[in-house]
């Protein structure tokens, strides 16, 4: 095609295959959300587990495939740039107060990224301002179900639970509306203002699904106040049971947290949704909300149009990350902001032996899997310039010198073709320093918990040294080194042999044979660096973690079948005594 093309049709043509197409891709995207409720109702969780990867690969699939249409119609010319600005004037127009519209100026973004190899982002090609930033309520697009209070909370509950219909009977319904109105009435009596009248509750018109758990999400609307409410259910032998009530804004934040799979949920805005969530927990990034409620690729560009606002606002530099040393990555941030970046060198430190690819493909895997509040979601970012100038000058060396395949100089602009990226979190080696005693205590014990939420879903993080871990914003320690993870099922969990005679015993090296896949419990000792106060506590509550007997137990029930849940909060003070 020359540069004369014949605008008429061929920028309506590419703008229509670039609309169809994302459609496409979201009803399929929806099919699949859609059967999480079948998942739920028929306690089907390896399948719910297998939509999890089926709907992250989807978008990849469907972006690469349009590209290569438009290709087709624009023939020996497709990175006519003229071209691809009007269609972007012209699908834009098209889109104006449509819901969710910023995830088909995404979706566009992704093929034109595609077609040109783009680096950094182009302001005149691709659409860069957030639709977030609009100005608009888009709460009221959002279809709530709303019930004014008019005296009791039993009667409100009553019409709640009449209206949040599984296809599976409630294990005891009167009960269960007891429950919920005693909860929120003992939450409102101990922690907020008991003469604040209630005014009316308001729920979305969608369930969530993560995991095994479907999430009524809601808010509170009080004379002087706004609160959320979390209903949490769980589906038993014994019918449809509540497993929780949550309202505290740490709760709730955890259950939209950063380190859970992501939601399966059919609002009828997920922008609107966001805006709704946020609106309750300001804190929470927007940029997470829209990931945890599977629209990655939205999460991905609005963490991005953060990220480089919050750059050109401020003067720090970026500099190593504290913690120690990583054989694998070099890991940096951004002082005033609460993100890492994780770019692969070129040659790994012993004693590590494996390849870039296995890097990347146990990224995948963690990205594919359920992470249990225990995994922290990572973002892989492509072509992105950074300002030369914003670089410490020891990063900036280390970068050039150690990853040379992966990092370039442009002038004033410093190009990474891949970089991982996740939210901060405070090192657990040097968290249990810093803090008293009594905390150091707490993230030990949650250290071992979080290998066994891990364990429970069919996890193991290979390398147990405490600088992998870290402890998040409520206290919670979670996993972020993901180049050793592995499944249980694939992991040869092995006892150590006995020696023959002293000579073996001392030997530098192992006198046994041992394989790539082979594991020791016992040697996991040596990786708990930690003082013997916080040692013998450890050994007292989660001494079978060094045992074989735990991990072949764990490897065979996951081998049976069994699929166990890691629910994302604790279980509720009142008694849920059916």
């Amino acid at each position: 095609m020359s540069d004369n093309y014949d605008k008429e049709h061929v920028v309506p043509e590419c703008s229509r295959i670039i609309y169809e197409g994302f459609q496409r891709y979201n009803k399929n995207f929806q099919r699949i959300t859609d059967r999480a409720h079948i998942r739920f109702t028929q306690r089907d969780w390896k399948g719910h587990q297998q939509d999890i990867a089926d709907r992250i690969e989807l978008y990849e699939k469907s972006a690469t495939r349009i590209a290569e249409s438009i290709k087709k119609v624009l023939q020996e010319n497709p990175d006519n740039y003229q071209l691809w600005k009007e269609v972007r004037s012209y699908l834009g127009e098209r889109l104006k107060n449509i819901p969710d519209s910023g995830f088909i100026k995404t979706f566009f973004n992704s093929i034109t990224r595609r077609v040109f190899k783009t680096t950094g982002n182009d302001p005149e090609l691709e659409y860069i301002f957030s639709s977030m930033d609009e100005g608009s309520d888009r709460i009221a697009s959002l279809n709530l179900r709303r019930y004014p209070y008019w005296g009791s909370l039993h009667t409100l509950f009553e019409e709640v639970l009449e209206d949040t219909v599984f296809g599976v009977e409630y294990a005891n319904q009167p009960k269960s509306t007891h429950l919920i109105a005693d909860k929120v009435s003992h939450f409102c009596q101990k922690y907020l203002d008991d003469n604040d009248e209630f005014i009316r509750f308001e729920f979305i018109d969608s369930l969530f699904y993560q995991s095994a758990r479907a999430y009524l999400v809601g808010r509170i609307i009080k004379r002087k106040r706004i609160v959320p409410i979390v209903i949490a259910f769980e589906n038993t032998d014994e019918g449809i049971r509540i497993d929780a009530v949550l309202m505290s804004d740490d709760e709730v934040s955890i259950v939209f947290g950063y380190t859970r799979s992501y939601y399966f949920a059919d609002p009828r805005s997920v922008e609107a949704a966001v805006h709704f969530i946020h609106s309750m927990l300001p804190d929470k990034p927007v940029d997470e909300l829209f990931t945890v409620l599977g629209r990655m690729r939205q999460g991905k560009t609005e963490r991005y149009r953060s990220f480089t606002k919050h750059l050109y606002k401020t003067k720090d530099k970026f500099v190593h990350a504290e913690g120690d040393k990583g054989l694998v990555m070099i890991v940096f941030d951004l002082p005033s902001y609460d993100l890492v970046f994780k770019v692969i060198r070129d040659r790994f430190g012993f004693p590590k032996t494996i390849s870039r690819k296995g890097v990347l493909d146990k990224y995948k895997l963690v990205s594919k899997h359920d992470r249990a509040g225990r995994l922290i979601d990572t973002q892989a970012f492509f072509n992105i310039e950074f300002p030369v100038q914003r670089f410490s000058d020891e990063l900036l060396k280390d970068l050039i010198k150690n990853a040379k395949d992966t990092v370039s100089l442009n002038k004033d602009k410093l190009l990474i073709k891949h970089v991982y990226v996740e939210r901060r979190v405070r090192p657990l080696n040097l968290y249990i320093k810093e803090v008293g005693k009594e905390q150091a205590e707490l993230a030990i014990l949650d250290y071992g918990q979080a290998l066994k939420d891990l364990a429970q879903t069919n996890i193991f993080p290979g390398d147990l040294l405490l600088k992998n871990f870290g402890v998040t914003h409520h206290n919670r320690v979670v996993f972020y080194d993901y180049d050793e993870v592995a499944l249980i099922t694939e992991c040869n969990f092995r006892a150590i042999p006995e020696a023959d005679d002293y000579n073996d015993e001392m030997r530098a090296d192992t006198w046994y044979h041992v394989n790539d896949n082979d594991i020791f419990p016992e040697e996991h000792l040596k990786f708990l660096a930690m003082n013997k106060e916080l040692q013998s506590l450890f050994m007292k509550v989660h001494g079978e973690l060094l045992t074989v007997d735990y991990w072949r137990d764990v490897k065979a029930r996951h081998l049976a079948g069994e699929v166990s849940a890691v629910i994302p909060y604790s279980r509720p003070t009142i008694p849920l005594d059916y």
